[in-house]
């Protein structure tokens, strides 16, 4: 181990053990002997195989499906932590789960993703680093500092790469525009805004579309896709009004049932997802393409702990 990281520690629960091996190579920092299993009754049980006192510790755990499982185990990880005497622990959580109920919209609705916010703050947490939340303001709900990282600049390199022709960022709703006019940016392209409305949880109806596709190449970004039933509802009306080839691109590639059908069966020619949330296995399919943001957080890790400022490393190419 690096001598100037000889307090920093690594913690990964069973979320994505994939993404915590991923930063630990990258950072030549072994992950914390740790079982993170199950009582016969199905509560979490968590045993930390060595001492982690006056140490910086940073938990490795996105709040992904099972949501609520994974969201525990990285409450009960950090009481460990604490109780043990750690002198820091930040939660690395790439995706941050319940960040769609962000407000009331309606009477006797909860605001979820301040719940989590106040959950991870009364565990213990001294920091939280996330990828893309949902809404912006969500980093407001804590108190406690909140590293709000994007992806944009990791997939914008993809689809430099792929040296397409007459590219377009396409916006799938209007409050998604600020994420497509960076993705816009970093392309040197202009945007195009895609007007819907949700007549009901899940279900997404194209009204409008603000800017012109016409011969275009398009790439839609969103923070995440869930059933896809949107994008590909997006993607259908972008092929209508003329666009040559239609791409989508996302942070949180959630795709739970039929998106993957949906995408398969869609106008799509290539929907790239970050590695923020693993990708099943069984739901790997050639249209979808997984890239990672693990030497993207290994660095803020790295700046975190040595008390570097990361303003620098927001706008830096991450793709590998």
């Amino acid at each position: 181990m690096n001598d100037a990281a000889k307090n920093l520690r690594l913690l990964a629960g069973n979320a994505n053990p994939e993404l915590a091996q991923e930063i630990s190579k990258y950072l030549d920092i072994p992950l914390v002997d740790a079982q993170v299993g199950h009582f016969n009754n199905g509560e979490i049980q968590v045993m930390i195989g060595e001492s982690v006192r006056g140490k910086d510790i940073f938990i490795i755990q996105p709040t992904c499906q099972p949501v609520n499982e994974n969201l525990m185990e990285l409450l009960i990880m950090t009481d460990a932590c604490k109780r043990a005497s750690a002198r820091s622990v930040t939660a690395v959580v790439p995706y941050y789960a319940y960040a769609r109920q962000d407000r009331k919209t309606r009477g006797r609705e909860p605001i979820s993703a301040k719940l989590v916010a106040n959950l991870m703050s009364a565990a213990g947490l001294n920091r939280v680093v996330t990828v893309d939340l949902h809404a912006g303001q969500i980093q407001g709900f804590f108190d406690i500092p909140v590293d709000h990282l994007a992806a944009a600049p990791a997939l914008a390199d993809y689809f430099r790469k792929l040296d397409l022709e007459d590219m377009i960022v396409v916006s799938p709703d209007l409050g998604g525009v600020t994420r497509a006019r960076n993705m816009a940016d970093l392309l040197g392209t202009g945007i195009a805004i895609v007007e819907k409305r949700r007549p009901r949880p899940g279900c997404a109806e194209v009204m409008n579309l603000i800017g012109d596709v016409k011969d275009k190449t398009c790439i839609m970004i969103d923070d995440m896709v869930d059933t896809a039933g949107s994008l590909c509802e997006g993607a259908k009306a972008l092929k209508k009004l003329g666009a040559k080839e239609v791409y989508a691109c996302c942070s949180h590639g959630i795709l739970t049932d039929p998106a993957v059908q949906r995408i398969q069966d869609s106008c799509i020619k290539q929907l790239v997802i970050t590695n923020t949330i693993p990708l099943d296995p069984a739901k790997k399919h050639e249209k979808i393409v997984s890239i990672s943001l693990a030497p993207m957080l290994a660095e803020f890790i790295r700046c975190i702990y040595e008390n570097e400022p990361v303003s620098n490393l927001f706008d830096k190419n991450w793709a590998n």
